[in-house]
């Protein structure tokens, strides 16, 4: 059993603050003595059933050799190089899939949130290593250990002789037991990042004496956007700065300081940082470049450790600053040069320009801004982080980020999803293009990524992904304080007929629906707008339609219910007033609160940016503002949606498997036999056709009558990839005399091939092939692919996901093919039984989630036979994993 303890890392406890977590080492030993010694002997008591302290030299030296031998995992957790506690388990012998576990911290920084932590990382190294339970033998009256397990997961606790208890806790990750790690995660975010991005006070270094340069303006820009808490300038040599008073250093300022700005030189900035922690600073945010944006990743590193190591979070180096403009904080510490005013919408940026085109065109808009973050070489808070902070801040109405890499896209994944399930996320991910990646390298040191995987990612996730800045600010405009959408039915109100049927030509390609209206709305709307040209949707009220017209249209709209989103076109011309018009419609919409809607002006010079009390958007242009409608009504559609279950499978042996591939990669062959991969999938109840080895012609021909004519003859060699090509297949064999014929030939394609095949498979009759699998991906995890097979492969007609796959994802994945109507018996074919499909892809998933070592599966053709789905050829290429993101597990980056 292979048995690895977590490498070392940062973690954030309960109240937020840095601790570090590893593996314990030989080292440890008098450090180990040395905490369990700081224990009360109660806590000793409980932990090794007794209270002798001669023992801890013994339990010492226990914690160090199951690291060593393998036969467990022992971790520490310790702030400023001082033990804090210990957890370990150590497997069971003669007891398969199972380990006792136990945990110590000391007493001073018990409920802190230790104990949880180390116990979440044992039971996933435990379920790595294919352990399903950890277990230990708890006094009953050691309510902290029993409260622990609880608190971790729901575990057993059996009643046991003398007073104990049998405590189980099962190291399988559910949904639910993810969303309870999920929950600890945000909670210690929002305590860690709290003075960082809502500060109580704020200081900054780099402002020059002659009130010039990056540090002097972003001073200036404190101290005019009328921060509510003390600024500090910090200058060695003189006494003022920008008019401000200063201090000489960090250590002199009188009060705590929650936020450090630093604009110095790379070269002073690790200095400043010392500095900073050693005066209790809790954020920095480093403006300065010449880190590893250019190549001097050493020296950014140096900047994490000692922010690490004084309890301080870092945003930066090389970036444009950060703003919130809460009233209670009113904090404008950046260079831009247009401050945004009030909003809801939260923004982050890995490029410093984008956020300065972000925030000019947010306020051009008249979208008001919540908060602004410039990540800058993201080296310690990433995108992940805020999404965990802006999680539960009640001024966040929407989410939006510039993109150029991920740090760990599978957590970014269940953060996305969990705050999309409260607010609009929206998305740009720079570097699509081979071009785009290239210029992104340079700016983030950060490798490209698979196009499809961040696909998947986003729409599983619920993120609305945007094409351009303009795009995503758009889509910001029609969700932020505006209901969302029922559906995707658009209802259209203008004066004139030709910018109507640019809204309907739109709307197709938006995914909306432009319904026409029932008799019964049409009269209705006659009897309203008899001026009208066409009082049917679009409606037409002609060009010099006055106010009361756009009012009543509107009004019938809304109150017919045939319509999910209403978009009003005013086209400025001779014959209306355009005012007028836009105050009724301003009205009308601010009536319909239930309804989104958007407005457009054509033609006019200087149109307003939002109308009403609603702050309805203003739109230039017909096609701009239906994307944007359909882009929030698709993401409405999504909200709604439930996000399903990780399905409940029988038959699954995931420890046998696990078996399996491990002795298959330690034989160091990467792409296995046929045979080899059906041993695998056999684990997981996935169908394969019927197949018989065989080693001679009349073993063939025995195979053959034992399957029933007509039958296949192939080749099982795993560097085969193209069978038809090189004669290594023979299809609908009907005679003894065929499948001699076929076996000779066949065996010849793999001569010298020692582990090459030949085996046989009954001619399965099919009108549909499909095609499924898995594919590895380092950082986003394994995806499983469906796909259409056979002549319709060519159209590239396939579905990813990325794990972990709910039923809901496996159904939508057939559902969302081109060709779905195939799978349901089109034009008198045999329908697929969708079920069952859903259930391979279902397994398939688990088997990713289980075996993240399979690199590459490919079942295709997968054929709709008679009797079911069959997977007939099976491709397998098994690979080690290095160190990969976890998508669940506490860690900073």
């Amino acid at each position: 059993m292979n048995v690895r303890p977590p490498a070392a890392f940062d973690a954030l406890d309960a109240d937020g603050r840095i601790v570090r977590l590893r593996p314990v080492t030989p080292g440890d030993l008098e450090a180990l003595i040395a905490m369990h010694e700081r224990c009360d002997a109660s806590d000793l008591r409980d932990r090794f059933l007794g209270s002798g302290r001669g023992a801890l030299a013994i339990e010492a030296g226990r914690l160090i050799s199951l690291n060593e031998t393998g036969e467990g995992v022992a971790v520490a957790v310790e702030d400023e190089g001082r033990l804090l506690g210990a957890a370990s388990f150590a497997l069971v012998p003669d007891h398969r899939g199972r380990a006792e576990f136990g945990v110590l911290v000391v007493p001073d920084h018990q409920h802190w949130g230790l104990g949880t932590l180390m116990l979440e990382h044992l039971a996933l190294a435990a379920a790595a290593a294919g352990i399903k339970e950890l277990s230990g033998q708890v006094p009953a009256g050691n309510s902290q250990m029993l409260r622990l397990a609880k608190h971790l997961v729901p575990g057993i606790a059996t009643p046991y002789e003398g007073g104990m208890v049998d405590l189980v806790v099962n190291t399988e990750f559910d949904e639910t037991l993810a969303e309870k790690v999920a929950e600890r995660e945000r909670a210690s975010e929002r305590m860690s990042l709290r003075p960082l991005l809502d500060p109580a006070s704020v200081a900054v270094v780099g402002a020059s004496r002659t009130g010039r340069g990056i540090g002097a303006e972003i001073l200036r820009s404190i101290v005019e956007g009328e921060f509510t808490g003390p600024v500090y300038p910090i200058h060695p040599e003189v006494s003022e700065v920008a008019g401000q008073r200063t201090w000489s250093s960090l250590a002199e300022v009188p009060e705590p300081i929650d936020l450090l700005v630093v604009a110095v030189p790379a070269s002073s900035v690790a200095d400043v940082l010392r500095q900073a922690g050693e005066a209790g600073v809790r954020g920095a945010v480093v403006i300065s470049s010449g880190f590893a944006e250019i190549g001097n990743t050493e020296a950014q590193e140096a900047l994490v450790r000692i922010a690490r190591t004084h309890d301080m979070r870092l945003i930066g180096p090389n970036c444009l600053g950060i703003i919130n403009t809460d009233r209670s904080v009113h904090l404008q510490a950046s260079f831009t040069s247009e401050p945004p005013g009030p909003g809801g919408l939260s923004l982050a940026a890995q490029s410093g320009a984008v956020g300065i085109a972000a925030l000019a065109h947010a306020t051009r808009a008249g979208l008001g801004v919540h908060a602004f973050v410039s990540l800058g070489n993201k080296a310690d808070v990433s995108g992940n982080d805020l999404l965990a902070y802006w999680y539960d801040d009640p001024g966040c109405k929407a989410v939006a980020l510039y993109l150029e890499s991920f740090g760990n896209p599978r957590k970014f994944a269940r953060l996305a999803r969990a705050v999309a399930r409260r607010k609009p996320v929206l998305a740009v991910k720079g570097g699509r293009s081979g071009s785009g990646r290239g210029a992104g390298l340079p700016h983030t040191t950060a490798a490209a990524t698979s196009e499809i995987a961040i696909e998947s990612l986003f729409a599983q996730a619920g993120v609305i992904r945007c094409d351009t800045l303009e795009q995503l600010l758009d889509t910001a405009r029609v969700l932020i304080d505006q209901p969302l959408s029922q559906g995707r039915r658009l209802g259209v109100v203008g004066n004139g007929g030709g910018v109507g049927v640019l809204a309907a030509d739109a709307a197709q390609a938006a995914g909306l629906e432009l319904p026409g209206l029932s008799g019964d709305t049409r009269r209705r709307l006659a009897e309203a707008v008899p001026e009208a040209a066409a009082a049917d949707n679009p409606i037409d009220l002609a060009a010099a339609a006055p106010p009361e017209a756009f009012a009543e249209a509107l009004a019938c709209l809304g109150a017919s219910r045939e319509v999910d989103v209403l978009l009003a076109v005013v086209a400025e011309s001779g014959a209306g007033d355009v005012e007028a018009n836009l105050n009724a419609i301003a009205q009308a919409l601010d009536d319909l609160q239930g309804t989104p809607a958007a407005v457009v002006v054509v033609g006019s010079t200087d149109p307003p940016t939002a109308l009403g009390a609603r702050q309805i958007p203003v739109f230039d242009f017909p096609e701009t503002a239906v994307a944007a409608l359909g882009r929030a009504a698709a993401y409405a559609q999504w909200r709604i949606r439930p996000l399903g279950k990780r399905p409940r499978l029988q038959g699954i042996d995931r420890y046998r498997a696990r078996a399996i591939v491990e002795r298959l990669l330690e034989d160091g062959n990467a792409w296995q036999t046929a045979a080899e991969a059906a041993t695998i999938l056999d684990c997981y109840g996935i169908p394969l056709a019927p197949t018989t080895t065989v080693t001679s012609k009349s073993g063939a021909v025995a195979a053959a009558r034992a399957l029933g004519y007509p039958v296949v003859v192939k080749a099982d060699a795993p560097g085969l990839v193209h069978k038809v090509e090189v004669g290594a297949v023979r299809l609908d064999l009907r005679s003894p005399r065929e499948v001699r014929a076929a076996f000779k030939q066949v065996a010849a394609t793999v001569k010298g091939d020692k582990r090459a095949a030949v085996v046989l498979q009954p001619m399965l009759e099919t009108q549909l092939e499909l095609a499924a699998g898995i594919v590895h991906d380092p950082r986003f995890g394994s995806l499983v692919m469906l796909g259409l097979g056979g002549t319709t492969e060519i159209l590239g007609d396939e579905q990813y996901r990325v794990l972990p796959l709910t039923d809901t994802d496996a159904e939508t994945m057939w559902r969302s093919l081109k060709g779905a109507r195939l799978l349901t018996g089109y034009r008198g074919s045999r329908p697929v039984d969708l079920d069952a499909l859903t259930d391979i892809l279902a397994r398939l998933g688990r088997l990713a989630e289980d075996l993240p070592e399979i690199a590459e599966l490919d079942l295709n053709p997968l054929l709709n036979t008679r009797t079911g789905l069959q997977a007939v050829d099976v491709k397998l290429r098994l690979a080690h994993i290095g160190d990969e993101p976890d998508p669940i597990a506490r860690r900073l980056r």
